[in-house]
């Protein structure tokens, strides 16, 4: 079965190549959080931290509300799990493996 839309699928996966942007998509995937709350998590700049925002936003993997003199960020895509992102092509699970015994 053909993938239903695989140049946008390519596209979300190179959004998320990112380093940063990936771990933004996991702390989100949590909960929704403020700027500032990722600011304090991923300890970047403020500048480098709202770029990698409007490209999540412009891949429409994240939106943002307005909250008092902030902003709000929370994933558009559903979660089939805590832990797993479903783009509508495939699913990224950020559970971390489990120790080899």
């Amino acid at each position: 079965m053909p993938l239903p839309d695989p140049e946008g699928c390519a596209s979300k996966l190179r959004v998320l190549s990112d380093p940063t942007r990936l771990e933004v998509m996991h702390l989100l995937g949590a909960r929704p959080r403020a700027v500032k709350q990722l600011l304090e998590a991923l300890d970047i700049e403020q500048s480098l931290l709202s770029h990698h925002l409007k490209v999540l936003r412009d891949a429409g993997l994240v939106r943002s509300r307005a909250e008092g003199q902030s902003r709000r960020y929370s994933i558009v895509s559903s979660r089939t799990h805590a832990d797993t992102l479903d783009l509508g092509c495939c699913q990224l699970n950020f559970k971390r493996p489990s120790p080899p015994s």
